[in-house]
């Protein structure tokens, strides 16, 4: 990718009195620009996280929505794009924090029935998607509720690649320590959703009770988890029973399980069922007043194929048939209702809507709001 020329300074634009931002209006994190090639990239985030502190006011951080310009280096950087994002549900204050933007090299490899493989390539070349890979987003979504702030599921946890990981940078952004989170929800256990709940052997949120349905505990507890039908990968799955075996055991102090239907904070985060993915596979229904968001967690992985045919799947499912008719259910309820939902694998920030299209559906992303 090109580098850019070096732009003067932008100077902040009047704000006339009326257009002032609203305080649980949606804001964008200022894009943040990359290090020259010698710094590592999670260094140039964190001087940038300082920067854009140094400018914020707290706990209700307000972003310019100019773009930090690093200091004069012997060649221009690349810009990064932001990746915290603010909006609101009702009176709860919440965040869409980007934890990472991958691309499987498998690509169609990885979807089901593989005879099916042909028409979903012609479904994405119609719709001038990639077909060479999928893309993976993976979406936090974090909410505050009072004295109360909650996390939905922790992303990969910092690691050895860039490009992924970047949570524990993302909260610093807006104001918010690991020890201040209270409340932390886990929809299942695999690594881009668990691992980030641990860092060096300890819990990463230490004060936050970690909810999680009954089934999914029991299912990597139990003495030989069941993936007869699951037409993922066969290999690493002793590595990934053992792994999560060993978060589950760290995380045990923080632990509280649930059942379908259970409601925490005063009825704003409610259990939905979801199961198919893995056997406790739970989605989540936050309300605030007369406004909900429905994060239906993995019960999509792409925003066009598993929308044009809900049949179509990831081969990650444990339950792949169970997984479809999830799917199938909650699609047909999602544009019935037109509730406003969120996916944690659909394309950043991850806000939109279920519509009927043809004989499926189509995800309608939610148009970004800049607060006035």
């Amino acid at each position: 990718m090109g580098r850019p020329q070096e732009r003067p300074r932008a100077r902040a634009a009047h704000r006339p009195p009326h257009l002032s931002p609203h305080p649980l209006r949606p804001k964008l994190f200022p894009m943040l620009t990359s290090p020259p090639p010698q710094s590592s990239r999670r260094q140039f985030l964190t001087t940038s996280v300082a920067a854009a502190l140094a400018t914020a006011t707290l706990p209700h951080p307000v972003f310019s929505g100019e773009p930090i310009v690093a200091p004069a280096a012997s060649s221009p950087p690349p810009i990064r794009n932001a990746f915290a994002y603010r909006f609101a549900i009702g009176e709860i204050e919440a965040w869409s924090i980007s934890d990472a933007n991958l691309a499987l090299k498998e690509g169609l490899g990885l979807m089901e029935p593989a005879a099916d493989r042909p028409a979903m390539q012609a479904d994405l070349m119609a719709r001038g998607e990639r077909t060479d890979v999928l893309p993976l987003y993976v979406n936090i979504l974090v909410a505050k509720l009072g004295h109360e702030i909650a996390i939905f599921d922790a992303g990969f946890g910092a690691g050895k690649n860039p490009e992924s990981g970047w949570l524990k940078t993302s909260l610093a952004a807006i104001g918010i320590a690991p020890e201040k989170v209270t409340h932390a929800f886990l929809s299942h256990a695999h690594g881009d959703h668990i691992n980030g709940f641990v860092t060096g052997n300890q819990p990463t949120f230490p004060n936050a009770a970690l909810h999680c349905l009954r089934d999914e505990l029991d299912f990597w507890r139990s003495p030989e988890p069941d993936f007869s039908r699951s037409l993922r990968a066969k290999g690493p799955l002793p590595g990934m029973i053992k792994s999560n075996r060993a978060k589950f055991d760290i995380l045990q102090p923080n632990l509280q399980l649930h059942r379908d239907g259970d409601a925490l904070l005063g009825g704003a985060v409610t259990f939905v069922p979801g199961r198919g993915h893995t056997a406790g596979h739970a989605l989540f229904r936050l309300r605030s007043g007369k406004e909900s968001l429905l994060h239906f967690m993995d019960a999509a992985h792409h925003h066009t194929l598993m929308f044009t045919n809900p049949s179509w799947a990831i081969n990650y499912d444990h339950e792949p048939a169970q997984a479809v008719d999830t799917r199938k259910k909650l699609f047909a309820e999602l544009a019935t209702t037109h509730e406003r939902s969120y996916g944690f694998h659909l394309p950043w920030p991850g806000l939109g809507r279920v519509a009927r299209a043809d004989a499926g559906y189509t995800w309608q992303s939610e148009r970004w709001s800049w607060g006035i």
